[in-house]
């Protein structure tokens, strides 16, 4: 029986972690290093880092935050932001990251995908789709938009498109945000996920809008998510990865060391 994996995430700006709703209004949440620990301690199956202001000021990823989160780590680490090229990958696994997580430059530079898959393997190599639906479209659904560079451009791609491309350019996951939900704690958008896991053969991690085990029980079925994120309910203490697996495990659905 397939398992789904439960991953906290940790946006960072100026070496700390913050966390706002649909991508404005942040708020500082703590050091990257303790609350990834904690999170690993509390169940979580992951950790991706995200580094949110790297791409927009035009500058790397921040080297040193990654290696003292790496240094407190057990389980997998994901890290995104800045990374536009083989070189600043190979800097990123070796200040010890598992992944490395493209947006902004996955679509400027798609052969980035195929390049750092072969480097370090498809499975290293996640691609990150910020998406925000139209509400005036007549399927707001496959007609949602990728946006780039933190959520501020419109990439003039649809998410499932994207998605496919990604998938066809040696992407090994897809990490899915909906933009509309994040931060809301108002539940995933199940539908565009399930759009997007229909469409793709890769494992496809749900982020925006987690609130409630309900929530994380919905994306994994409705949504058929192969993993699902969440920020806010882990830092501010609303529920940690164990109580939420062994809630989703009672429900008969398998996850990853639920006790």
């Amino acid at each position: 029986m397939l398992t789904r994996r439960v991953i906290a995430c940790l946006d960072v700006r100026d070496g700390r972690v913050v966390k706002g709703v649909q991508f404005v209004d942040l708020i500082d949440a703590g050091d990257p290093a303790e609350l990834a620990w904690r999170h690993a301690e509390s169940g979580a199956d992951e950790i991706v880092l995200l580094d949110i202001t790297a791409t927009h000021e035009g500058r790397a990823t921040l080297l040193d935050t990654v290696r003292r989160t790496a240094a407190q780590l057990f389980v997998p680490l994901t890290v995104g932001g800045g990374i536009r090229t083989l070189q600043d990958a190979e800097a990123v696994f070796a200040a010890g990251a598992d992944k490395v997580s493209l947006n902004s430059a996955a679509l400027a530079s798609p052969e980035l995908m195929t390049e750092i898959g072969s480097e370090f393997g498809a499975q290293a190599v996640v691609v990150a789709i910020d998406a925000r639906r139209d509400p005036q479209a007549a399927d707001p659904v496959r007609s949602a938009r990728v946006y780039t560079h933190g959520g501020r451009r419109d990439a003039g791609r649809t998410v499932v498109e994207w998605a496919c491309e990604a998938e066809s350019r040696g992407a090994g996951e897809i990490l899915l945000t909906s933009m509309d939900a994040d931060g809301t704690r108002s539940g995933f958008d199940c539908e565009l996920t399930a759009a997007v896991s229909t469409a793709v053969g890769i494992p496809v991690i749900a982020s925006g809008g987690a609130g409630s085990v309900g929530d994380f029980a919905e994306v994994f079925t409705a949504g058929h998510a192969d993993a699902a994120l969440a920020a806010s309910i882990f830092h501010f203490g609303v529920a940690s990865a164990r109580e939420l697996k062994a809630q989703l495990a009672a429900q008969k659905i398998a996850v990853r060391y639920p006790c």
